[in-house]
């Protein structure tokens, strides 16, 4: 397995891995001026794994200058269960982690269980005190 930073040239084949995996919510800021956008700003923090050439898993991380926020954690169902999710979150916690992150969040559905356990067999804990509101600055309610 390969592993290496993420890039706009793998948004084709990212979407693909993202669009057929249950549990990833895609939004109009998944655009590929919207992805290329946060890999700017978050330049090092988002990872694929390939294996002979095809990404079969993703990480997106980025931060605030205080916390890191991890998305779309996804790995192709062929290869689930194989380490490649965990590797993934390691290397973005390195990542985040060289950038003077010490403390990260993820949004998981709640809908989504396989991904629900997936972080808290890896420690991760829910925040049950903390409800999430989302404001939207226009007039697309999936921006």
């Amino acid at each position: 397995m390969n592993y290496r930073s993420m890039n706009i040239d793998d948004y084709d084949a990212v979407i693909a891995l993202w669009l057929d995996s249950d549990g990833v919510s895609l939004r109009d800021a998944d655009s590929r001026e919207g992805i290329d956008k946060y890999l700017r700003r978050n330049p090092g923090l988002s990872f694929v794994a390939e294996r002979d050439h095809e990404i079969v898993g993703t990480i997106m991380g980025g931060h605030d200058g205080k916390r890191g926020y991890i998305q779309h954690l996804a790995v192709n169902d062929r290869f689930r269960g194989t380490g490649i999710g965990s590797r993934l979150v390691e290397l973005c916690l390195e990542a985040l982690k060289s950038e003077g992150i010490a403390k990260s969040h993820v949004h998981v559905l709640r809908r989504n269980r396989p991904g629900r356990e997936f972080w808290l067999a890896r420690r991760w804990f829910e925040r049950g005190e903390i409800v999430m509101y989302s404001f939207v600055n226009g007039d697309n309610p999936d921006a």
